[in-house]
């Protein structure tokens, strides 16, 4: 049986064949950050991971290496993006694909009021038009996949057929790949926790849609938080995105390279993890980072055993000391033994 990590995906414009990701961690504002990814990688090599969202703004006349920058272990990674305006968003493909990035996606699903404000995200829903130019404008700037991260709805546009005609549009302008958020998002009145949260799910609109556009990539979001549940969706769609368990439980994701690409590579403990984080963490104390921008990410590695509270509380408390570096995770180690 051919791994689906091997298998084409449908034909997207200038760009024929790209490996299938049929599992991914959501872009989290303040949580997907480049060494939250390292580590991940220290647990799965073959899921597909996202930046935070930045916006084209920043992009353009920002730092770019502090912004963008990666290691390479990082791959596959895909950039998503915020903006509305297509030449400004064109550019941001350019420089993605550039840099080495392996997809560049669109934020149409955040509702947040600071994003609103900057007119993209979820209330960019509203005009289909507006985001076809966009997605136009950045495949013909680049070879690399263009992607759209969009919610089920927004406010009163919430029918199936509001969605479906969204995503016809936009498959009209080029776009092939659509990570769903099977929630609608309500743009006044509920914060964006709550946008996570309060509105139903409709996983049988989403499959729905991947019955009616078979030869667009249909990848589902929202409330999946097990392998299992990934499995199950995987008869519906092409691929499962899963967001705050990755986060709450990344050890999740162990077994995920051979569940999901037939890779048969050994998995690492979870201790095994945490040491191989320590050159990462003593290269980057040597640049002058604060030991905690690291071992924030890593205080739910033991999520669930025997040790996890002490863990957290050396990470937690030992990280923000002045000079702080590896041997705090040598240390937090010996506990777990």
């Amino acid at each position: 049986m051919t791994p689906l990590s091997e298998m084409p995906i449908p034909t997207q414009e200038k760009s024929d064949r790209f490996p299938i990701h049929p599992l991914s961690i959501a872009p989290m504002m303040d949580r997907t950050d480049r060494h939250y990814r390292y580590f991940m990688r220290q647990i799965t090599r073959r899921t597909l991971l996202y930046t935070e969202m930045v916006t084209s703004a920043a992009i353009k006349h920002g730092d770019r290496a502090y912004l963008l920058g990666f290691s390479p272990q990082e791959n596959p990674l895909a950039l998503q993006v915020g903006g509305d305006n297509p030449q400004d968003l064109a550019e941001c493909a350019r420089i993605a694909e550039g840099m080495g990035y392996d997809e560049i996606n669109l934020n149409v699903g955040c509702p947040s009021d600071r994003v609103q404000s900057g007119h993209f995200g979820a209330c960019l829903m509203k005009t289909p038009l507006r985001v076809a130019q966009c997605i136009e404008a950045m495949s013909a700037a680049t070879k690399i996949p263009v992607s759209v991260k969009h919610r089920i709805g927004v406010d009163d546009l919430d029918r199936y057929e509001d969605m479906q005609n969204f995503v016809r549009i936009l498959s009209e302008s080029g776009c092939r790949r659509f990570s769903i958020h099977a929630r609608k998002a309500w743009l006044q009145g509920l914060s964006p926790k709550d946008n996570r949260e309060v509105p139903p799910l409709r996983y049988a609109d989403v499959h729905r849609l991947k019955q009616e556009f078979p030869h667009l990539f249909i990848e589902i979001n929202g409330g999946l938080i097990t392998l299992e549940q990934a499995h199950e969706q995987l008869k519906y769609v092409d691929a499962v995105m899963i967001g705050r368990a990755a986060y709450d439980n990344p050890y999740l994701f162990a077994t995920s390279d051979r569940e999901f690409f037939g890779d048969e590579t050994p998995i690492r403990s979870r201790l095994e993890v945490a040491e191989a984080m320590i050159a990462y963490i003593d290269e980057w104390m040597a640049k002058g980072l604060r030991l905690h921008k690291i071992t924030r990410h890593m205080l739910q590695l033991f999520h669930g055993q025997a040790g996890s509270r002490l863990w957290k509380r050396i990470l937690t408390d030992r990280s923000c000391l002045v000079g702080a570096g590896s041997e705090v995770i040598r240390e937090a180690i010996t506990t777990i033994h």
